[in-house]
């Protein structure tokens, strides 16, 4: 990593560690500064278009693809983020934020301590070149669902204690939050049937290899089972509430440990 990379990683892990400390804060009922959404919302898309150079600067400059376990979670959290803050302008998605802005300062960390290896893949074959986005894409969508359920949890419990917190208080209703999570794991299944047709079709052109089956292969395709039969469950049986829940995180599950737990054995544990 450049220094200017490196300079600019740290700036950005600063900036969210400083959002997330203000929206925490006001949680907690212990904020320095009062709400301000309009601002907030402002300085999250300045801190989002600094994060958009430190992910597309390295694809514009290099003729490498840096696909490390750092660089891949940085990616992918700016894009939950990016689509958090596109959705804010025509949904209520309060609440989001304070798991999400935390989840960049992870990531941000992880990038500053685990860089990465440069992976010679071209970006300049159109083939390869949609697969990664919409790869990228469905995992960024299904991450945003994972953290609607968990707030779903946290919301129906509250409900159910009849205690109403800060942080519930902030929150849509259950059934907003069980429709976005829903329209959310639809887009994100589309695009993950885009990314294994591609892969599994197009192997060959993509990576001068033909298709094998791998774990990634086997983990994703099991998502998508799992998402594919809560879609289904849902329009015939109309499920819902914990039960839809359960299915989304046990999908998301199988999507981190195909993905992120296979780079994180490899990196980490075998040093590739």
């Amino acid at each position: 990593m450049s220094g200017f990379l490196f300079a600019l990683s740290l700036c950005l892990l600063l900036a969210y560690f400083a959002l997330s400390w203000h929206h925490i804060g006001h949680w907690k009922g212990r904020a320095v500064l009062p709400r301000a959404p309009r601002i907030e919302h402002g300085v999250l898309g300045l801190v989002l278009l600094a994060h958009a150079v430190l992910v597309l600067l390295p694809l514009l400059s290099g003729a490498h693809l840096d696909l490390g376990l750092g660089r891949a979670l940085s990616t992918v959290v700016w894009l939950m983020l990016l689509i958090y803050w596109t959705s804010s302008f025509f949904y209520r998605v309060e609440g989001l934020q304070l798991l999400m802005l935390p989840l960049a300062v992870v990531a941000l960390g992880v990038e500053l301590l685990l860089p990465g290896h440069h992976l010679s893949y071209e970006l300049a074959n159109p083939l390869f070149a949609l697969h990664l986005l919409v790869s990228m894409l469905a995992y960024s969508l299904f991450a945003i669902a994972a953290l609607l359920a968990m707030l779903m949890l946290v919301l129906d419990r509250a409900l159910h204690a009849r205690r109403a917190t800060t942080f519930t208080r902030q929150l849509p209703p259950l059934l907003s939050l069980e429709a976005m999570m829903f329209q959310v794991i639809a887009v994100g299944f589309a695009l993950l049937t885009v990314s294994l047709l591609t892969g599994i079709l197009f192997s060959e052109q993509m990576f001068a290899t033909p298709f094998t089956l791998n774990h990634k292969i086997v983990f994703a395709c099991a998502a998508w089972l799992v998402f594919g039969g809560l879609l289904l469950g849902r329009v015939r049986h109309g499920w819902r509430g914990r039960l839809a829940v359960r299915w989304t995180l046990s999908g998301f599950g199988l999507l981190l440990v195909g993905y992120i737990g296979s780079k994180i054995v490899l990196e980490l544990l075998l040093g590739r």
